[in-house]
This record gives structure tokens, sequence and C-alpha cells, in this order.
């Protein structure tokens, strides 16, 4: 399932982000831009995290925003976004983020398994390194990829 959404992601690097609602957004718009998402996805995406605290980041460095499926998302999809300077989301023991990695799926039983494949993806040593000093989208989702492909 992460193969596939993975080979559509968007990638974009060294983003300006001056908060962790300005990284989410960045991520967010990569959504819509590439048509997975409608505007209102992004907003829900905020939401749950000014709502629920900073629960999206999932290990050191590494923040992974999404909202519930819906009839907001429009296709299955992933944007990771690398920012240029780490920023806050608030995390007792994984801040600060560096990566983002927004995420939307159509159905329930996607999304589990989607957020369950790249949390171990994301758990190997030297991967959200990796993802954080890649350049070029190739390298960012081969590093995701990895030997876990």
């Amino acid at each position: 399932m992460t193969a596939s959404i993975l080979a559509e992601a968007t990638f974009s690097p060294g983003v300006a982000a001056a908060s962790w609602e300005d990284a989410v957004r960045a991520a967010g718009r990569d959504l819509v831009h590439a048509r997975a998402v409608g505007p209102a996805y992004v907003d829900e995406m905020v939401q749950l995290i000014d709502d629920g605290g900073p629960w999206c980041v999932v290990a050191p460095g590494i923040a992974l925003p999404h909202a519930r499926p819906s009839a907001l998302v429009r296709r299955p999809g992933a944007a990771i976004v690398t920012l240029l300077e780490p920023v806050a989301f608030g995390h007792p023991h994984n801040d600060p983020v560096r990566v983002v990695i927004a995420l939307a799926s159509m159905t329930q039983t996607d999304h589990i398994r989607t957020l369950a494949d790249l949390a171990v993806r994301l758990d190997r040593p030297g991967v959200v390194d990796a993802v954080a000093a890649a350049t070029a989208r190739a390298d960012a989702i081969d590093a995701i990829e990895g030997d876990a492909a």
C-alpha cells in the first residue's frame, strides 16, 4: 500500500516554516495541488493537531499529519516536505521536526495500513536523516522505501 502512495508522492525540499502549522499547511498544499484532497482537508489536519496536541510527531524529527478518510479525500496521496529549519510541534521527546509527510487515505483500512507501514519504514536507522537531507524526490522516496520495499 505505501509503495503505491509513495510512487505518486509529492516532494518539497527546504521549505521555510515559522511554526508547526506552517509546516503542516505546506504539506497540505502539496496534497491539494496533487488533487489528492480538497482544501478543507488541510484545515482538518491542522484542527486535529490543534485539538489533540502533537500526536502526529511519531518519531524524532518526523511528523505524519493526516485527517480521517472522508469525502474530502479524492484519491490516496502523500506529500513529503523537508524543512529548511526544524520546527517544534510541542512533542516532549520527538521535537523538533525536520520532515513532514502528510497522508490522505480513502478508507479506514488503507489509512491504518499506510500508517503502520510508514512507521516501520521510518523507524529504520538513518531513514529520517536521509529524507531530511534529500534534495531530489527520488532520493527521499528511496530513503523511505529502502529494503522494506
